[in-house]
């Protein structure tokens, strides 16, 4: 579907040609009728000259070349002519034709009357002819022509001219509908760039500052807004009332099957079922609080203060079992994450990195591509090349010679694809072990907000 700028452009810009089409061509005809009626006038001019030569010449027409100045009437074919019969038939003409009779309207009429007949060598020419009756009483027969050349090229002399100026008016115009249109939908512009604004400072747009047309919608918005933010804390405040309820259960079975343990009785299958029921629980809840969180753009999450904090954390730790990390992260970098969701993610990662290194992580974050790009990586013995796909299955586990349940990375799989990020398992360039690379967009992918809203 086309979009409303656009939509309202070729409209603008349809209309407007089609007015100008229509206006061009009434004009144009108009004004060609204007050029034949000022062709016709001057011929008439010229016919009114000859007449009141002949008046004075009557007795002598051979004078009347004396009496008419034109220079183009004694040219030959130069296009303009006049001729007199007399009232014995006698013929008297202009040089300029040579010799060649002008044809007289049949019935020689006493009225003016214009006609577009052949001239000299076949010359499309257009004539006025009289019969005039003189003081004496003779009868004679007047005629002047103009060669329809002369009107052709003053006809095409006024097409160009008005071509350029319609041209001219049709960029005008085209200009204007640009115009009209950008004016009209500034506020929509503006309606687009505050909400994008207010998502991310989660605050409510201000009716007044829209036309009263938009003004209805500017109200919707802010209404969807409040129920987003309260459906999100509803949602999160119920996630986290099942994780609270769960907690205490879940801890007293534990602590009985670490009990009967301790008595000797083989717990351990019941431990490892209860650990991956845990690990379940909590991959659901949070994706219960991801497809919530991951829905409203608003959140954001200073990844510097993340980064180090996880610093001070992991170095610690790392050095307990005699083993270094390393950081780095760009100054000043946030995401379009919830705190707990991306520090979760992160936690999880660094964990396993720690778990299988040899001696060395790393942790970097800086910007890339428009959005922020998370490395992890060790020098441990990383994952076995085509495995990478079976290591992102949900709770796959290559290696279980360490504990764990393998849920550690489906977890922050399915944060991470509830703000349209990814993550990928590669080799590491620098340390030779696992590296884990996380992408974040600048801005959250709706389809995957969509998709994860449905199916929580």
């Amino acid at each position: 579907m086309l979009s409303l700028r656009r939509t309202a452009m070729i409209g603008g810009a349809l209309s407007a040609m089609a007015s100008i089409l229509v206006g061009a061509f009434v004009l144009l005809s108009s004004v060609e009728e204007n050029v034949l009626e000022r062709f016709d006038r001057a011929l008439s001019d010229r016919h009114t000259q000859l007449v009141v030569a002949l008046t004075y010449t009557a007795a002598n027409p051979d004078q009347l070349d004396e009496l008419l100045f034109d220079p183009r009437y004694g040219t030959p074919f130069s296009g303009r002519y006049w001729q007199v019969s007399g009232p014995d038939g006698a013929l008297f003409a202009s040089a300029s034709t040579l010799d060649a009779e002008l044809m007289e309207p049949p019935g020689r009429p006493d009225r003016l009357t214009l006609r577009s007949i052949r001239g000299p060598e076949g010359e499309p020419i257009r004539s006025l002819f009289q019969r005039v009756t003189l003081e004496d009483g003779t009868e004679w027969g007047v005629t002047v022509a103009e060669s329809l050349a002369a009107l052709a090229a003053e006809r095409q002399q006024t097409r160009r001219s008005l071509l350029l100026a319609f041209v001219l008016v049709a960029l005008l115009g085209l200009a204007g509908a640009i115009v009209q249109t950008t004016t009209i939908l500034r506020p929509l512009e503006k309606l687009r760039r505050d909400v994008s604004h207010r998502w991310e400072k989660d605050e409510d747009l201000t009716v007044h500052d829209y036309p009263e047309e938009v003004a209805p919608l500017v109200a919707d918005i802010n209404h969807l807004l409040e129920r987003n933010r309260e459906i999100i804390a509803r949602a999160r405040r119920q996630a986290a009332d099942l994780a609270h309820a769960l907690k205490t259960p879940t801890a007293i079975l534990r602590n009985e099957l670490s009990t009967q343990a301790a008595h000797g009785h083989d717990m351990e299958a019941s431990l490892d079922a209860l650990d991956r029921v845990d690990a379940q629980l909590g991959r659901s809840l949070a994706r219960m609080r991801a497809s919530n969180s991951g829905a409203s753009a608003s959140l954001r999450t200073d990844l510097t203060n993340s980064v180090d904090r996880f610093t001070r954390l992991f170095q610690g730790m790392a050095a307990r079992d005699g083993k270094e990390m390393t950081t780095y992260c760009a100054p000043d970098l946030a995401v379009r994450m919830d705190q707990q969701d991306i520090e979760e993610v992160m936690g999880n990662m660094l964990d396993n990195a720690l778990k299988w290194c040899d001696s060395r992580i790393a942790l970097s974050a800086h910007p890339k591509a428009g959005g922020i790009e998370i490395l992890i990586e060790d020098d441990g013995p990383g994952i076995p090349e085509g495995s990478e796909r079976e290591a992102l299955r949900s709770g796959g586990r290559l290696d279980s010679s360490k504990p764990g349940t393998g849920l550690g990375l489906a977890i922050a799989i399915d944060l991470l694809q509830a703000y349209g990020a990814e993550l990928f398992l590669e080799k590491s360039e620098h340390l030779g072990g696992l590296c884990v690379r996380i992408q974040i967009p600048g801005q959250a992918k709706n389809a995957q907000r969509r998709r994860l809203a449905q199916a929580a």
